[in-house]
């Protein structure tokens, strides 16, 4: 299995959308978020600020703002 994230452009000069290849991991105020697969549609799984599980849909990872690295 390839370690490469995969990044699909939304058009010439835009920013990169979120990954989509399983197991991909994004950043999200501070918190880490990993690309899971379960009944064909993907989710965001990760912990939020009281570590309790969270998962968010794609579009309220985008909405809530994600970098591929760990914000310093």
């Amino acid at each position: 299995m390839s370690t490469e994230t995969i990044f699909h452009q939304a058009g010439s000069g835009s920013e990169p959308s979120l990954p989509t290849a399983p197991c991909s991991v994004v950043w999200s105020h501070g918190h880490a978020y990993v690309l899971e697969y379960t009944g064909g549609a993907g989710r965001w799984v990760g912990l939020d600020a009281f570590g309790r599980p969270t998962a968010l849909t794609p579009a309220a990872l985008e909405r809530q703002g994600w970098t591929q690295h760990r914000e310093a």
